[in-house]
């Protein structure tokens, strides 16, 4: 259970002294691991989530763990769509992408929202740097064809080149990635987060994934599942327990596992700290999903 800093005081120093030798086992074990978050929700727009988060990601990095921050901003980009008298339309949680939708969700996800988030993590002491797909070749795609809809300027990934990453990560630096993919021709294409996330941590072979969602994790009869296997999440899939926008976030995080990442974990942005609480706790705060 995440503790305030009031509930911690109170605590005996036998208690405290528990909590920090449970903390130290998980430390020692994550150090100089990759861990990918996947940063959305509400977490993106409320500004006292906003600090915790970039105060989780400049700790876990002086702990020795090596962050990477991929980003949404679906919200963000919607508002801004509809200032310009633009209409946004959705085919199966993807947004159909003309070329004045795609430019405008480049300004925010590369420019605006990209940012923002750097110059928290900058403010809190540490070393953000802003990227998008587009740089150093990171995200190749193509064109995303659906089955029924011309969905646009939407792209599917065909390969991920994570020296770029890599460069960055081992001089201390914090990379925050904004999901815009390159084409051969060098156009643009817009690519769902999720699907990012769990590309580039496949790439870096990262030891974990953590999505921060508006949800607590998955849940069963209204009950949070802090544990399951990949199986019963496809299971969960399968009979509807799993649905709408959850889907894509735990299909990507099943691709990640049954392609070399350690675990995979789904939890609220809406927790001061829980990203920390996720990683340096036995219980954590969400759902975690192992192979």
């Amino acid at each position: 259970m995440e503790l305030t800093s009031h509930q911690l005081s109170k605590l005996s120093p036998a208690e405290k002294r528990k909590l920090l030798i449970e903390a130290l086992s998980f430390i020692e074990g994550f150090k100089d691991k990759i861990v990918v978050i996947k940063y959305g929700g509400a977490a993106m727009i409320q500004e006292t989530f906003k600090k915790s988060f970039a105060e989780d990601l400049v700790l876990l990095q002086s702990l020795g763990l090596r962050p990477v921050v991929v980003h949404g901003g679906g919200p963000e980009v919607t508002k801004t769509i509809e200032h310009y008298g633009l209409e946004s339309d959705f085919i199966d949680g993807l947004r159909v992408t003309d070329i004045m939708s795609l430019k405008i969700s480049e300004m925010v996800l590369s420019g605006t929202i990209n940012k923002e988030i750097v110059a928290n993590l900058n403010e809190k002491g540490g070393l953000g740097v802003g990227l998008s797909g587009k740089d150093g070749r990171m995200i190749q795609a193509k064109k995303l064809e659906h089955p029924t809809k011309d969905l646009g300027y939407v792209g599917e990934i065909e390969n991920i080149n994570p020296d770029l990453i890599l460069t960055l990560i081992e001089n201390h630096y914090i990379p925050v990635i904004s999901p815009i993919g390159m084409g051969i021709d060098g156009g643009s294409y817009n690519i769902n987060a999720d699907t990012v996330a769990a590309h580039i941590g496949v790439a870096l072979r990262a030891q974990k994934i953590i999505f921060l969602t508006d949800v607590v994790g998955i849940l069963k009869d209204k009950l949070l599942i802090s544990k399951l296997n990949i199986k019963e999440a496809e299971e969960l899939i399968e009979s509807g327990v799993i649905s709408g926008g959850m889907v894509p976030k735990i299909k990507g995080m099943l691709h990640s596992l049954r392609n070399g990442v350690g675990s995979s974990h789904i939890i609220s942005g809406m927790d001061h700290h829980a990203v920390i609480s996720e990683l340096f706790t036995e219980k954590g705060t969400g759902t975690m999903i192992v192979s």
